[in-house]
């Protein structure tokens, strides 16, 4: 129930300032990412279970987490069951061509954007994907945007947390490092690898992955594909600005 209300606050919040804008002859945007020199929009999920009391099962109390994150053994699993189907999470949480202007390391006036990039979990350090923050009890999914469906993608990464949970699945040490500076050899040895570059690449992911036809339904999966094809291919089919501005006198 708390999911659906923080959906529900999400998408009125969007509708409210909408008009609210269109009142004043204005409007507003949720665009992720409509400034290459400025940092996007994200839309974190912040995540915790509780069982039937109200306990909180991420919360370690008095007991001790040898990692480090105060995080219990439930939660490391759920953790380790997200970072498995992560890419097709990917693009339900980032569902537009933009929103992977936002995932990159740099290209904003303050350098590094702090955007998640990489299969990751880590404490709280922002070069993580998944973020155990500060005080532990809950994780972060920090890839998720501003333009996401909320009910979508909170049912996406609840159904693979709860996998981890089932088949008490182990995620591993968490990264505590700055992952940005790391060279990609580096991180490919540690395990750590990109996450979807592209719209294209999320939904490969997407369509390959059991999760998403699982949570999705057969109609809503295929319908939801073929739309997202289509968008990714009227992108591809388009002729931008920065290719007239890179092509147009260079031959």
């Amino acid at each position: 129930a708390d999911a659906l209300t923080m959906a529900d606050r999400f998408v009125f919040l969007r509708v409210l300032t909408n008009e609210i804008a269109r009142k004043n002859d204005c409007f507003s945007s949720f665009m992720p990412k409509p400034f290459a020199d400025k940092a996007g929009s994200g839309a974190h999920y912040n995540v915790s279970l509780a069982d039937t009391s109200g306990n909180n099962l991420f919360e370690i109390g008095n007991d001790r987490d040898s990692r480090g994150c105060e995080l219990t053994d439930l939660g490391y699993q759920f953790v380790a069951g997200v970072m498995r189907h992560l890419p097709a999470i990917q693009a339900v949480a980032a569902p537009t061509v933009n929103s992977y202007k936002r995932l990159i390391m740099k290209g904003s006036t303050s350098g590094y954007t702090w955007a998640p990039c990489f299969v990751s979990y880590g404490n709280n350090n922002r070069t993580n994907t998944v973020r155990i923050p500060a005080g532990g009890g809950r994780i972060e999914l920090r890839s998720a945007d501003s333009a996401c469906n909320p009910y979508l993608g909170i049912a996406m990464m609840v159904a693979a947390g709860l996998e981890g949970i089932s088949e008490q699945l182990d995620p591993g040490e968490p990264h505590r490092e700055n992952l940005y500076l790391k060279s990609d050899e580096e991180r490919s040895k540690e395990g750590i690898v990109w996450l979807p570059r592209t719209l294209e690449e999320a939904i490969d992911e997407f369509e390959k992955d059991s999760l998403s036809k699982a949570v999705f339904g057969d109609l809503m999966f295929d319908a939801w594909r073929e739309h997202k094809r289509a968008e990714w291919l009227s992108y591809l089919n388009h002729v931008s600005d920065w290719e007239r501005n890179q092509y147009l006198k260079q031959f």
